[in-house]
């Protein structure tokens, strides 16, 4: 029997005593959280850095992918390269999607941290020999197995919520999904940037140097660069499971941590009955694939000629928007996110959310009536807010999820979301690409003949990304929705 010590609440508090287990370090951070009212700042900068770097090679790849597939003379006809380029940009997911729930389940076996350093070594690994690859097998398997084994998501998740009090709780998830958000927009920065030097830089770069015979291996090895001075950093990383077994009242939590309603209500419940969960996990996924196809048409239809519907945009204004887009992201976590949080709630912010998007998604086809600083306002501002939006709503249908199960399920939980949001990001890109491609070849067909509105080319891509958010939107509300009694959703 481990020896327990015992803290004093204070007056104003329930007349229960909080204790705490020796050595655990799962009631070291409840002891600190307790002591400390304040807002974990070093422990949430470890989750920012540890995030990004998680998040960093996903899309790097994306502006070289079509040049990779032609380098690797795979594809024997040029109107291949997209096929081939779809099953390599897709296999990430499909790891991921393998993978997600067991690291889960294993993070709430052993702790977050070691998956946690775990997800960050194979991404130092995998990545950098993924930028190595001389054939399209190697390729590939690279990117499955650095899909499957970076198990950063599920874990991250839990550990952001086991590190803050409940009143912060929105913030340490809001700071997962805007570093996440800030990766996937920094990577294909970095890998249009970066990648095959030897052609865009020839003064630095000779065709004769390593980064000449591997043309992409130059962004990959900068991620995973830093991917290795964030493992370095892991090593400060506290500990938030707790290592024992919660038997007779051994350890009765305080308020300020796990909820005991929980614990009795989910404990021994099998996660895919508890319909808490399920439900927001299911709104989460359709959310996700809203985003997912979203970000694709977006690129897509920016850079598409005008006469197709699209802005006729370089590559490089399609960065500069999603790169401002990204900045718009952190100003919002940082200054707007929480007061809109405390203010409204976890459900209601989704729900408000949620509604906001429809009407910004339904403007986009009227911005190719626009040009020069008119055109700019727009849709620099549009895709700002929804950037901001869509934050919001992924991040209150998490809080959902991790507020639905004790800490001894969190991880499996996440692992759950993390699975089901793989498979709809793995099909969201080529389901939107496949959608955009047919759309604009029917640029001046009626969708609807004889209705008032006439739906035509890219109008009709936007009114379907909206009849998704609708969708998602319908499963905020009860009776599909169910929110955990103890939580309160204003």
């Amino acid at each position: 029997m481990p020896a327990v010590s015992s803290d004093r609440m204070g007056e104003e508090a329930p007349p229960a005593t909080s204790l705490y287990v020796d050595g655990c370090p799962g009631c070291a951070i409840e002891r600190r959280k307790a002591a400390n009212k304040g807002i974990p700042y070093k422990e949430l900068f470890f989750v920012a850095v540890t995030t990004v770097a998680s998040a960093l090679p996903i899309s790097s790849l994306f502006p070289f992918l079509y040049y990779m597939i032609e380098d690797l003379h795979v594809a024997k006809k040029e109107q291949d390269i997209g096929l081939y380029a779809g099953f390599l940009g897709a296999s990430y997911f499909v790891g991921r999607f393998l993978a997600s729930l067991f690291w889960g389940v294993v993070a709430d076996r052993i702790g977050r941290k070691p998956i946690i350093i775990f997800s960050v070594f194979s991404v130092v690994i995998f990545n950098t020999l993924f930028g190595l690859s001389m054939k399209y097998w190697m390729a590939i398997t690279m990117r499955l197995l650095l899909g499957a084994l970076n198990g950063m998501l599920a874990p991250i998740k839990a550990y952001s919520i086991e590190i803050c009090r409940p009143e912060h709780h929105a913030l340490g998830l809001s700071i997962v999904s805007t570093a996440w958000g800030l990766g996937l927009v920094v990577g294909p920065s970095i890998g249009g940037y970066l990648a095959r030097p030897a052609q865009q830089y020839p003064n630095m770069f000779s065709e004769k140097s390593i980064f000449g015979r591997f043309p992409y291996l130059l962004p990959c090895l900068c991620i995973s660069l830093f991917a290795a001075v964030v493992l370095v950093s892991c090593i400060w990383l506290p500990e938030t499971l707790h290592k024992h077994k919660n038997i007779d009242n051994e350890i009765e939590m305080s308020s300020d941590s796990r909820n005991p309603q929980t614990e009795e209500e989910h404990g021994d419940k099998s996660l895919y009955k508890n319909w808490p969960l399920m439900s927001s996990i299911i709104a989460y996924c359709v959310f996700t694939l809203h985003d997912t196809a979203y970000s694709e048409i977006l690129s897509l239809w920016t850079i598409s000629d005008r006469k197709y519907g699209g802005l006729s945009f370089s590559s490089k204004e399609v960065g500069q928007l999603l790169a401002v887009a990204g900045a718009g992201l952190i100003v919002y976590q940082i200054f707007i996110y929480r007061p809109v949080h405390k203010f409204l709630g976890c459900v209601n912010s989704c729900r408000a959310s949620s509604a906001l998007t429809i009407p910004i998604l339904a403007a986009y086809p009227f911005m190719t009536h626009l040009y020069g600083y008119r055109l700019g306002l727009a849709l620099y501002s549009a895709a700002i807010v929804k950037g901001a939006l869509g934050i919001t709503v992924l991040t209150g249908t998490s809080l959902l999820q991790n507020h639905a199960v004790p800490q001894s399920q969190r991880g499996a939980a996440n692992g759950i979301a993390a699975t089901a949001m793989s498979f709809f990001k793995a099909i969201g890109p080529a389901g939107a690409g496949a959608l955009f491609s047919w759309a604009q070849k029917r640029q001046h067909a009626a969708f609807f003949p004889g209705v008032y509105v006439n739906l035509c080319g890219d109008q009709m891509v936007f009114f379907i990304l909206n009849i998704v958010q609708c969708i998602g939107l319908v499963l905020t509300f009860k009776p599909f929705l169910a929110v955990p009694d103890h939580y309160d959703q204003k």
